[in-house]
């Protein structure tokens, strides 16, 4: 769906700032939704239109499928370039009707959307994943995603895992959610490492200062390139499927991990 790791949103109202989020980040998420207020959506719809940018680098969250707005995005969406969309609040296969032909990312920020993310992603419509924290913990019943050092709850991680999980069962990409304590560098750092590690593609973020540190977390480091350049080597020249290396038993699941760590330093 979209080459790099770093997807920035950017408020739909403000065109402005379009082509400078574009600059900065490996994707822009024109944003329809959240960042728009009630009475602006309008003004939102027609900047998008008249703004336009390379479509293969700009994801439009459009509003939920459910809302008085959807309609109006998608006619908007369909009179530009864009074929990328965020679909939030996404729960069911019902809620992709009518966008055959677009690359939906489906939002899975409910608990019918995180109960459903193996249809959804299993639906051809769909050329991703992604979740979000506080509307699903709002829609829950809770009041906090995050424990108080800052990382993810039981439930967000639950939720985390089981969108990475039902991605990956459909061979699509998943992409985390944002960090939005702006501040956190550390946080965000040490967050987005673990998502990488674990097998997200990427993850959306809300400023232009956090684009490097997604892009550097979810870079290999030299030690972990260097371990996996050995590894490949080595198992070249093994004799068979299981062989040691640097005192490590490598087998063919060690083997994966090698190749997609030398495939990501070569993007």
């Amino acid at each position: 769906m979209i080459a790099g790791s770093a997807l920035l949103f950017c408020p739909g109202d403000r065109p402005d700032r379009y082509e400078k989020a574009l600059d900065r980040a490996d994707a822009v998420i024109i944003d329809l939704e959240d960042a728009v207020a009630f009475g602006d959506k309008a003004a939102a719809r027609a900047a998008l239109i008249a703004t336009p940018l390379d479509p293969a680098r700009v994801i439009v969250r459009v509003n939920p499928r459910s809302s008085e707005f959807f309609a109006d995005d998608f006619d908007a969406v369909q009179r530009t370039n864009y074929r990328k969309l965020m679909l939030p609040k996404a729960e069911t296969s019902t809620d992709l009707r009518g966008l055959e032909g677009y690359e939906v990312m489906a939002l899975c920020e409910t608990p019918l959307g995180v109960q459903g993310a193996d249809a959804l992603a299993a639906d051809p419509r769909v050329a991703a994943l992604t979740w979000g924290a506080e509307d699903l913990v709002a829609a829950i019943g809770g009041f906090k995603s995050r424990t108080p050092d800052g990382r993810f709850g039981q439930v967000a991680e639950y939720a985390r895992s089981r969108v990475l999980i039902a991605a990956a069962a459909a061979g699509k990409p998943a992409y985390d959610t944002v960090h939005p304590d702006l501040a956190d560098d550390a946080g965000l750092r040490a967050e987005a490492a673990e998502a990488a590690a674990a097998g997200f593609r990427g993850a959306m973020c809300l400023h232009p200062r956090q684009v490097e540190i997604l892009r550097d977390a979810y870079r290999p480091d030299a030690r972990a390139v260097e371990w996996a350049s050995g590894v490949l080597a080595a198992a070249a020249e093994a004799p068979s499927g299981v062989f040691a290396y640097n005192g490590q038993m490598i087998d063919e699941p060690l083997l994966r991990q090698a190749r997609r760590i030398a495939e990501v330093a070569r993007e």
